[in-house]
């Protein structure tokens, strides 16, 4: 397809807009959705357009309901703190002397204090409300007695309890009150409270290893290489931080989402790939649109048939991102005859699975800082191509992301800033001759581990990968299933990182 006719199908402002705003609630970091440009189908794009956060509804829903299911409870006792931290770090102008309280949480138990120089874990807060991920740093608090160490949750700005301009509301109210929401904020407010603590605590010379899974494992690894003094290593799970501009092709998620399926069962891979061109078809058809409503059983009418598919679509990612077992439980009920035969009947009966216990499928979304982030500087372009996924084509239009931005939050985004900021284009060679003592571990199962770290860079910069594992899977808490593999993985790490402090009290 020539350039200039695919952008003309593109309708400036919206799809690219739209894909990259889709993200889960733990570890969200964006996802694409098909602009349906492929010569292979034959779908009409005149109403392709909808709600651009709509997937990070979806998703964030279904993703929320399946990890609490899985919580354990907590025997560790934490106290809240907070820190009065600076709006602004980087500005001189007076507004940006504003303070905002910003919580972190702190567990003593097993911490053998400054006068043993034990160590202090932190977990460096993502994209939610801190109190949610603690039983999902099981790697931390597992350990914690073994090293005698000190664990620390740090909230990150805009989230939970830490809004610089008090409600979530007044946070999150335009581009003013949101332009101080960014990685490099965050990073400087991780360093500075970690530096109070410390002083507080007259521990100067404790040893600080920082974690983080998905988006906050991409902090981990910026933090060591922005702030060595404040860290002797970083754990970084599950974190592409090869995602940016050109450095991973852009169908890579998708692809590995694809191959997930296909693993489980080559004839509910083909179904789900030839479902679209059969959703659109039927759409097209009177009363078409009030059929799909209610086959697929949507809380809402809907005013298009991608309107179901940007729910399916997520649905289907979250479940291979997080869950193999789940891609092969989908995978069995649509290929079983339970509901009917047809190929969109197998596809709705997926579709409540994936549900499972919320009714209705609920179209509804709202907004979310992370949405705002996607708009000014985590410009990923993921896009999904027909010939190499389940999905349909998309290919990524910056253009047209920019547009989008700018109609929703009066910003243009900023689509080389992170590896300017963060290590060039070729952060591989700078992590190589700047960088030490960083893990980086991805499952191979999950799609974001196409971009991430899978070779190690040096003695000190290490990958460590599971052909098994799911995202953020090795930081997760233990259970008696755990395979084999998994708990290796997870001594690996711990292995290392003993190896950290030894090597810095060694060296003190």
């Amino acid at each position: 397809m020539a350039t200039d006719h695919r952008e003309d199908l593109l309708f400036t402002g919206k799809m690219e807009f739209c894909r990259l705003r889709s993200l889960t609630r733990l570890c969200r970091f964006l996802i694409l959705v098909g602009c349906l440009l492929d010569s292979s189908y034959s779908f009409n794009l005149d109403n392709w357009f909808m709600n651009p956060s709509l997937l990070t509804s979806a998703r964030g829903k279904l993703l929320t309901m399946k990890l609490k299911s899985s919580r354990r409870p907590l025997s560790l006792d934490y106290t809240t703190n907070q820190y009065m931290q600076t709006l602004d770090h980087f500005t001189f102008r007076p507004d940006g002397y504003r303070t905002f309280p910003q919580r972190y949480l702190v567990n003593k138990t097993y911490w053998g204090g400054p006068q043993n120089n034990s160590p202090i874990f932190v977990c460096l807060g993502n994209e939610e409300d801190i109190i949610t991920q603690l039983p999902y740093f099981g790697i931390m608090t597992e350990h914690a007695a073994d090293f005698r160490a000190l664990i620390v949750f740090i909230e990150h700005r805009y989230y939970g309890t830490s809004m610089p301009f008090g409600s979530q509301d007044e946070s999150y109210a335009n581009a003013s009150t949101l332009g101080y929401y960014s990685a490099s904020q965050a990073l400087a407010d991780y360093a500075i409270v970690i530096t109070d603590l410390k002083k507080n605590l007259s521990a100067d010379d404790c040893p600080v290893v920082v974690f983080g899974g998905s988006y906050g494992g991409m902090l981990a690894a910026w933090l060591r290489l922005k702030y060595p003094h404040i860290t002797i290593g970083a754990l970084a799970s599950s974190s592409p931080i090869l995602y940016f501009e050109d450095m991973t092709p852009h169908d890579a998620y998708d692809r590995v989402v694809t191959k997930d399926f296909r693993d489980a069962s080559d004839i509910c891979y083909r179904r789900i790939k030839e479902s679209w061109a059969e959703m659109e078809k039927v759409a097209s058809q009177p009363g078409g649109l009030q059929k799909l409503a209610k086959l697929f059983n949507t809380c809402q009418s809907l005013s298009s048939w991608t309107d179901l598919f940007y729910w399916i679509y997520p649905a289907l990612q979250v479940s291979a991102q997080y869950n193999f077992a789940e891609v092969k439980a989908i995978c069995r009920v649509i290929n079983s005859q339970a509901r009917g035969t047809d190929i969109l009947t197998r596809l709705a009966a997926g579709a409540e699975y994936a549900n499972e216990g919320l009714g209705c499928l609920n179209l509804s979304t709202t907004l979310s800082g992370w949405d705002w982030q996607t708009c000014s500087e985590m410009v990923i372009p993921l896009a999904p191509n027909a010939n190499t996924t389940m999905f349909p084509s998309a290919p990524f239009d910056l253009k047209s992301y920019f547009s989008g931005c700018f109609k929703t939050y009066g910003v243009l985004p900023r689509p080389y800033w992170i590896t300017t900021e963060f290590g060039g284009h070729n952060i591989k060679r700078v992590l190589k001759r700047f960088g030490s003592n960083i893990i980086f571990s991805n499952g191979l199962r999950d799609p974001y581990s196409s971009g991430g770290v899978l070779k190690n860079i040096s003695d000190s910069i290490v990958a460590i990968t599971a052909k098994e594992g799911v995202h953020c899977e090795d930081i997760r808490s233990s259970t008696n299933d755990d395979p084999n593999w998994l708990k290796e993985q997870r001594q690996k790490e711990i292995n290392i990182i003993r190896k950290w402090i030894i090597d810095y009290k060694m060296s003190m």
